[in-house]
């Protein structure tokens, strides 16, 4: 009787012990797939439609986008994006960029603008089992639970809008959810990261912009725009903004990434720094070599002026002794490191660049490797919720503040005075 006793005690004790231990430890895979389940990449910015026009002459009507490695040629590589590699990197919204260069004159801008805000639309429309064209946080929700890729229209460079109130509200009512106030050049009324400072910062003009863009529900975006139009836009800004596609300067120097001084008011704004995949952002040895390339090649066109063929083969000979130094997916990963430190978990996002750029870094080949950086994020001890926020959640939030932000302000009337009467 006592053996049995015993045995039952020790028995009880046993499940006991069992139901109280610990479930397994989730593996830094398990815990990425699960945020990426709940929270699909919300990306900041591709470049696809400016492909579309370089490589179809935007006309797609025979565009294979669900495969994209047709796109290969002698001397282009093959695109970064398309549909399958879109879901295998857990793509759930994507914002589209209708990037046009800085160097056309204004009225082209407006032109070219519409031309890829066009084939974009039609782009979506040919897949409508795949993705759908977003104009609002409950239309990326929509999509998301229909399991389709949201599809979101992002202006780079305040160029687009001819420095006209009344374009930029058309831009709007034609889909178009954010702008970025510059892009490589200054524009009449703001001073972008890459050329030499005009204005100090924004005009009256440009924060005019600014406080228009929050009224009619479009969202500000300061990638590209110097430090003092970063500064000028936070002054004046209703709503959160964002950084679609930059890093940390304090890891890198480039201009294009973003000082600790603008990434500790991004609390009290409540923006978002959605983190870039471009190397020469990333590692600060590939920033340092593509400035000493840039340095050689015109040493060499000052040694060999009008012998083009001269100096292409110095350069070629100057690669071949200097090899590029690669950025890699922990690149990006410290970055993402930097940002949490100095503004905090909630102004992360993702925003790749993918197709806007030559090459990727190091196992963040194409949109399809998003995975492998959430699972070093996790490895680095991100925790599910914390990935949750990178990939979606923050980008919802500053999406849904934008239009929370325009709703107080119906009673506002729009600007309507031209840049040459800027008060």
């Amino acid at each position: 009787m006592l053996h049995r006793c015993t045995t039952n005690l020790l028995g009880a004790c046993a499940l006991a012990a069992l139901a109280c231990a610990p479930l397994a430890a989730q593996s830094p895979e398990e815990i990425a797939e699960a945020a990426l389940e709940a929270a699909p990449v919300w990306d900041g910015h591709n470049d696809v439609p400016i492909q579309l026009r370089s490589r179809a002459g935007n006309e797609i009507e025979d565009f294979d986008f669900e495969h994209t490695g047709h796109t290969q040629t002698d001397t282009r590589s093959a695109m970064h994006t398309d549909l399958a590699r879109l879901r295998a990197g857990k793509v759930g919204a994507q914002w589209w960029s209708v990037y046009v260069p800085a160097s056309l004159d204004e009225p082209e801008a407006v032109q070219m603008t519409l031309e890829q805000i066009d084939v974009t639309k039609r782009l979506i429309a040919r897949y409508p089992e795949d993705m759908s064209l977003a104009l609002s946080a409950d239309d990326v929700e929509q999509a998301r639970t229909q399991g389709k890729i949201a599809g979101l229209l992002g202006m780079e460079g305040g160029h687009s809008i001819g420095s006209s109130f009344a374009v930029l509200r058309q831009m709007y009512d034609l889909g178009a959810r954010y702008m970025t106030l510059t892009h490589s050049r200054n524009t009449p009324w703001a001073d972008s990261s890459t050329d030499d400072p005009e204005h100090g910062g924004l005009t009256g003009f440009g924060k005019d912009l600014v406080r228009e863009m929050n009224r009619i529900g479009m969202v500000v975006d300061l990638s590209h725009v110097s430090e003092a139009t970063m500064m000028d836009a936070l002054d004046v800004a209703r709503a959160p903004v964002i950084f679609s596609h930059s890093s940390a300067r304090a890891l890198n120097g480039h201009a294009r990434n973003v000082p600790d001084a603008v990434l500790r008011r991004l609390g009290e704004n409540g923006g978002i720094v959605m983190v870039t995949a471009v190397p020469g952002f990333i590692s600060e040895d590939a920033r340092v070599w593509n400035a000493n390339r840039d340095a050689e090649e015109a040493r060499l066109k000052a040694l060999w002026q009008g012998q083009p063929e001269a100096v292409a083969a110095a350069l070629a000979a100057w690669d071949e002794a200097n090899p590029y130094p690669p950025a890699d997916l922990g690149d990006m990963a410290d970055h993402i490191d930097h940002v949490r430190a100095v503004a905090g978990i909630d102004s992360i996002g993702i925003g790749g660049d993918y197709d806007g750029i030559p090459f990727a870094p190091d196992g963040l080949e194409d949109v399809s490797t998003y995975p492998a950086l959430f699972t070093e994020l996790a490895r680095r001890g991100y925790s599910q919720a914390d990935l949750e926020k990178i990939s979606f959640r923050n980008m919802m939030r500053v999406m849904r503040a934008v239009e929370a932000a325009s709703a107080a302000m119906a009673d506002v009337p729009p600007y309507e005075y031209a840049i040459d009467e800027e008060r």
